[in-house]
């Protein structure tokens, strides 16, 4: 009885083994998969839907955006255009009108005689382009505007909206100037000296800037700047350094963010941006390429978002995880009733300035700093959370780590068993010859 107990537990456990080698494979084969998708995915949200709209062309698409379940979004004119995105793994939205339409009738509106308090951007996910007018525009000057957009298309918006755009003079660390209060952006450096990445409007060439006040510690002088046109500038520091922390930008409460990269912005992406007077404050993307008609000139090529900012907001900078993105240009409205607010790409104004973002200094120097609200562990120790990424890991049927936990675990239990019979046997020849001998 007990021999034929043994004999069952032994076909048992190979037939265990031999399921669990079929299923091991199986998950192996699963995370190879999404291995593959992994890799031909983007890295940042958005990224598929720019790189399709690139290639299929502004003719049969309209613009793109990350949707409701973070997945991109592509407006196109075409069947094969829809089949061409879903194929990609993104989503389809079939529009009336291309992007070659919607930027004639922008093309149409710059051309037209110029209208302080108004802003246009083309909304990709209405298929638009909105128009928008503060309450300093006149009667007249909306009705002459709004026959330009008339014999643009009907696909062009007309709508007022609250509060006043304008520049938001007077973000991270609050910087003073004789003409105002802005706040810095992004540090930056041409490889010889490094400097602070602000708005344009903020002050001309030759403007000195102060860290607290006026009588406060001297930052640093306006070397570059260019508004309107464009709205970005560059402040060289002082001691030729921003020192360390350079890659952090203040949010409040001693605590920063660790900038890690610049990028441009998606439709629909959550932003972050912090500033002198409002601290950090968040919101999403709502168009790019937008134009704004301040009283002092007219703006293009900006980012709108439903980020609100107050004065003294100026030049802070824009951001979302760790991902330059923007400094603060202006808007209307203001932190307790909302409103819109514009922000120059950080990546254009890297090209233009001929700069790049600058990594952490270790000489504390006398720039603008703030520690990060994610300090890097010591050197030596354990990254807190590791072991439980770890087990994550190995957790996750996505990677090949549980597939290849049970092949292990299957083959273990295989030489187990044919170990234990192989003894067994040779315990039994070992009685046999004794008994014979005996």
């Amino acid at each position: 009885m007990r021999h034929a107990r043994r004999r069952v537990v032994r076909r048992v456990t190979r037939l265990a083994a031999a399921c669990g080698l079929l299923l091991g494979g199986a998950m192996v084969a699963r995370a190879a998969g999404a291995d593959e998708a992994s890799a031909a995915a983007p890295g940042r949200p958005g990224d598929t839907g720019a790189a399709l709209v690139a290639r299929l062309g502004t003719a049969r698409t309209a613009g793109s955006w990350i949707g409701a379940d973070g997945r991109a979004v592509v407006a196109v004119t075409d069947g094969a255009a829809a089949r061409a995105v879903r194929r990609a793994g993104a989503g389809a939205r079939t529009v009336a009108h291309s992007m070659d339409e919607l930027k004639s009738a922008t093309a149409a509106l710059r051309s037209a005689p110029r209208v302080p308090g108004t802003a246009w951007a083309v909304d990709y996910r209405t298929n638009r382009v909105v128009v928008r007018a503060d309450r300093t525009v006149s009667a007249g000057d909306w009705s002459r505007l709004g026959r330009v957009a008339h014999r643009a298309g009907g696909f062009v918006h007309m709508e007022r909206t609250q509060g006043v755009f304008t520049t938001r003079l007077n973000g991270a660390r609050p910087i003073l100037s004789a003409g105002g209060r802005c706040s810095a952006g992004f540090n930056v450096t041409d490889g010889r000296s490094e400097f602070i990445l602000t708005a344009g409007h903020c002050g001309p060439a030759g403007t000195a800037w102060f860290a607290g006040g006026l009588g406060g510690r001297p930052l640093g002088t306006t070397v570059d700047s260019a508004f309107p046109g464009s709205d970005l500038s560059l402040v060289r520091y002082s001691g030729g350094t921003a020192g360390a922390g350079a890659d952090v930008v203040a949010v409040g409460g001693g605590k920063g963010v660790r900038i890690t990269g610049a990028a441009d912005p998606a439709v629909g992406q959550r932003v972050f941006r912090s500033g002198g007077t409002s601290g950090l404050r968040d919101g999403r993307v709502t168009a790019l390429d937008a134009t704004v008609n301040y009283p002092e000139g007219t703006v293009t090529g900006l980012v709108e978002t439903t980020v609100c900012a107050e004065p003294g907001d100026s030049g802070g900078p824009l951001f979302a995880e760790g991902i330059a993105l923007g400094v603060t240009s202006g808007g209307s409205g203001d932190c307790t009733t909302g409103g819109t607010t514009f922000f120059q790409p950080v990546t254009g104004a890297l090209s233009a300035l001929g700069v790049r973002l600058v990594p952490a200094a270790g000489d504390p120097g006398g720039g603008l700093r703030a520690d990060a609200s994610s300090p890097t562990p010591s050197s030596g120790a354990a990254a807190p959370g590791t072991l439980r990424t770890l087990a994550a890991r190995l957790t996750d049927v996505r990677n090949a780590g549980p597939g290849l936990l049970v092949i292990a675990g299957s083959l273990a239990a295989l030489a187990a068993t044919r170990y234990l019979r192989a003894e067994r046997d040779r315990e039994a020849y070992r009685r046999h010859c004794s008994a014979t001998w005996n």
